[in-house]
């Protein structure tokens, strides 16, 4: 993206936070189709993509989150729009219908406190697998002589 538009991308559980700041038009309207794509995670069941710093859209901004809109639709994922009353956007917003598609906020969801990412970082790593634990148990006499044996399914063996 361009020093007129900017994406930095958050998430908090399932949800992944997008703001993106500036101005989209037709000469960003790639870049930010590639960045939404980049900064959203297979495994986040809801996308909120704050516009409360975007002083300008046009038409080719509005078919980028139509877009947007339609690829998170087929991986089951839901998207928000945050636009506040008083942006210089909302007008936009309200004639081309995106309310219509996809839920239009005048506020971002209350977040933790957590630190904006430029574009999308990769997920954290799962932790290794760890090895089986052995939980066959075994019973001893006061003379430490094996009397039985139990496996997982509290089979008995002497």
């Amino acid at each position: 993206m361009s020093d007129l538009a900017r994406v930095e991308t958050s998430r908090s559980g399932t949800t992944q936070l997008v703001r993106v700041t500036g101005e989209l038009d037709l000469s960003h309207a790639r870049a930010l189709t590639d960045a939404l794509a980049h900064a959203v995670p297979d495994d986040v069941t809801l996308v909120v993509v704050d516009l409360s710093g975007t002083t300008y859209v046009d038409s080719a901004a509005i078919a980028s989150l139509f877009r947007l809109s339609q690829r998170l639709r087929d991986r089951r994922q839901d998207l928000r729009l945050v636009v506040p009353a008083v942006s210089p956007i909302r007008a936009v917003i309200e004639l081309t219908k995106l309310s219509q598609v996809f839920p239009v906020d005048e506020s971002a969801p209350a977040l933790p406190d957590v630190p904006m990412a430029y574009a999308a970082l990769p997920p954290l790593p799962a932790p290794a697998p760890t090895a089986p634990r052995d939980t066959t148990t075994a019973t001893v006499d006061a003379a430490d002589r094996p009397l039985e044996r139990a496996d997982d399914d509290g089979q008995r063996s002497g």
